[in-house]
């Protein structure tokens, strides 16, 4: 007893206890802890990306190349990023169907959480736009005003002031916006699809694309009519320039015929 006690009043005796104890703490948290958050994120985005290759090489891989590289049938997807995936797969564009001068859009074949997958290995070739959450294209703070200046002022061109779409040259034609996802078109915004200018944020902040975003979905809504009253269709502005040449060029030639035809008749008298 007399030798234990003494061994007790060591100096040393706390200092033992106490890196005994830290050692029997770090183990059984090593033991009984969960995972790593960052390393459980890592594993399931390499296994995302595992996935994912194997969709491509049957999907894509026959366009696109095997390393996403690019061929004659195919551009490369190294740094398209995971936004022009989603894109492109999520409106059923891609797979394309056949060339032409535009893919349309069609039934999508794959499922979101293929598609997210799809995204994760292209993102993996090479950094690109990443694909948007939904905070970034809610209508939540959005300013439908400015969304419509900056809307006619950058996009009305091609897709006609209220977002209905409009033809091209060459068969290309601008599609129509209503009833696309607000997603999507934030995607269109970052990554410039076909024929689409590319706005990056450097270009176009995310807060003027909400409220782009904001100002489609005020004009297209279900229960939304024309605020300056009877509008032409809002087909485009092919039909309605065609509806202008028509009614006005015509209105025109038979106001001429009528000068023409009144000044002959003065003439005879």
């Amino acid at each position: 007893m007399k030798k234990l006690s003494a061994r007790r009043r060591h100096p040393l005796a706390a200092v033992v206890v106490l890196l005994l104890a830290l050692a029997a703490t770090g183990g059984l948290y090593a033991a009984f802890a969960p995972a790593d958050k960052a390393q459980a994120d890592a594993t399931s985005q390499s296994l995302a990306i595992d996935e994912g290759k194997k969709l491509y090489s049957v999907g894509c891989a026959s366009c696109h190349g095997t390393g996403g590289q690019g061929t004659s049938d195919g551009p490369s997807l190294v740094g398209v990023g995971s936004a022009a995936v989603d894109f492109q797969v999520g409106t059923g564009r891609m797979p394309a169907q056949q060339p032409g001068a535009q893919v349309p859009k069609k039934k999508v074949i794959y499922s979101q959480a293929e598609i997210d997958q799809l995204a994760a290995y292209i993102a993996s070739l090479g950094a690109g736009p990443v694909a948007p959450t939904e905070k970034d294209y809610s209508a939540s703070g959005a300013d439908v005003a400015k969304g419509g200046e900056l809307f006619r002022t950058n996009c009305a061109q091609c897709h006609n002031f209220t977002g209905e779409g409009g033809a091209l040259t060459h068969g290309k034609f601008a599609p129509s916006l209503e009833g696309v996802a607000p997603k999507h078109i934030y995607e269109a915004m970052q990554t410039g699809p076909q024929n689409m200018p590319s706005f990056p944020d450097t270009t176009m902040t995310k807060q003027n694309k909400k409220d782009i975003i904001a100002y489609l979905d005020a004009v297209n809504g279900d229960d939304t009519q024309s605020p300056g009253g009877l509008k032409l269709g809002g087909l485009g502005p092919v039909s309605e320039g065609l509806f202008a040449w028509i009614f006005g060029l015509g209105g025109l030639i038979a106001v001429a015929i009528w000068v023409a035809a009144r000044t002959a008749k003065a003439k005879k008298s």
